[in-house]
């Protein structure tokens, strides 16, 4: 099993895990209903995108209880 030659020091560890941070996600408020929304995504409320209806939502919440009464 390989070791390591040299111990790595603070600054090159530190360095690697520069990228390692995480991003802010950034929102946006819905046209419609003004719910906070996912940016290039329909609003999970709604169901709009770009002013237009793009998903049931009735259809959707309907779908989702019948999943959770047969588990």
């Amino acid at each position: 099993m390989g070791l390591p030659a040299k111990q790595r020091t603070r600054q090159s560890r530190d360095e690697r895990r520069s990228h390692h941070a995480l991003k802010k996600i950034t929102t946006k408020t819905c046209e419609k209903c003004g719910a906070p929304a996912l940016s290039h995504q329909a609003c999970a409320k709604c169901g709009t995108y770009k002013g237009k209806q793009v998903v049931n939502i009735e259809k959707r919440l309907k779908r989702s209880s019948r999943k959770t009464k047969t588990a």
